[in-house]
């Protein structure tokens, strides 16, 4: 298991590199300068060109790079041009609050998921298979920056049942876990509907298939339950699609998470992203390409060590 894991850790550092080079690139073909952002109304010729030789800016994009990836290789990511802040202390302070509405939305999710997936293969083709299908092609088909608006209109402005953006109430001295958790449950509602869409779909089809097959009409014949036949025998093989799919929706609701972040105003990753790009913060761009990458890699080689888990027949070698 541990020559797996390097292997392909190390199998994931050619990728990472490619991922940051198109990045760079990108980045700085997009018209405009975060100089020119700087400066505003104070911008002169003189003092841009004070700055972009500040920046590294007058260098060759190629040297720009190598210059970047040289402090990369060393943990440093870079200042931003913005913020005049360690782009990895600006990142450090973010990453908590997008960690915490991404993993909730991605629990909450697959264990929904597998319980409605399980019991609609088991109802399936009936009316309940029926108007859970049209539901769920109907949120998994929505954008979900329009989901996070629909969620505000319904129950933070008809309904006034929840705040609708921050992470807590500002006009509050004290604010405690309870505000706190209120202010978390629509970005984390946005991710889990449009996630769990997708996700109980192909539980449905797995679950189908191996509600198939020969060991669990065995269990039935032996006089098992219901229960313990959809839910023991026939889960431990349904899950597996699953399981990949964890490690494949990292980067899917990372991305998710910076247009509901947006929307919501809510203090992480997505907002400090947004933010970066508007103002040509290159820096702060890619440090959050870095570290989205990486958790990428790391979220795929999670779901292979949980693949061998859940089937003892898989074998790393």
């Amino acid at each position: 298991m541990l020559k797996f894991i390097v292997r392909r850790l190390i199998e994931a550092i050619p990728t990472l590199l490619g991922v940051t080079v198109i990045s760079f690139v990108l980045i700085h073909l997009v018209p405009g300068s975060p100089v020119r952002v700087l400066l505003g109304n104070h911008y002169t010729p003189a003092r841009a060109a004070a700055l972009t030789k500040e920046f590294g800016l007058n260098k060759p994009l190629w040297e720009q790079y190598v210059i970047w990836l040289g402090k990369l290789l060393h943990g440093n990511f870079g200042y931003s041009y913005v913020y005049n802040k360690s782009v990895a202390g600006l990142i450090g302070q973010a990453i908590p609050h997008t960690l915490v509405v991404v993993v909730v939305a991605i629990m909450a999710a697959h264990v929904f998921a597998v319980f409605l997936g399980s019991v609609q293969a088991y109802f399936q083709d009936t009316v309940f298979d029926q108007v859970v299908t049209v539901i769920n092609y109907f949120f998994y088909s929505m954008p979900t920056f329009w989901l996070a608006v629909l969620l505000i209109i319904a129950f933070s402005i008809h309904l006034n049942w929840l705040p609708s953006g921050g992470i807590v109430n500002a006009s509050l001295a004290h604010p405690g876990f309870l505000d706190w958790l209120r202010h978390l449950i629509l970005p984390v509602a946005s991710l889990f509907i449009v996630s769990i869409a997708g996700w109980a779909r192909y539980m449905r089809s797995s679950m189908r298939e191996a509600l198939l097959q020969d060991y669990v009409r065995t269990a039935r014949m032996k006089g098992a339950t219901e229960f313990r036949v959809v839910f023991v025998h026939a889960l431990r093989n349904s899950i597996l699609p699953l399981i990949t799919l964890l490690g494949l929706s990292l980067p899917t609701l990372l991305s998710g998470a910076l247009f509901v972040e947006e929307v919501f105003n809510y203090p992480g990753m997505g907002v400090l992203y947004w933010k970066a790009a508007m103002s040509y913060d290159y820096p702060v761009i890619m440090g959050i390409t870095v570290f989205v990458g990486a958790v990428t890699v790391i979220g795929n080689l999670i779901a292979d060590i949980l693949y061998g888990i859940v089937d003892p027949r898989i074998q790393y070698l």
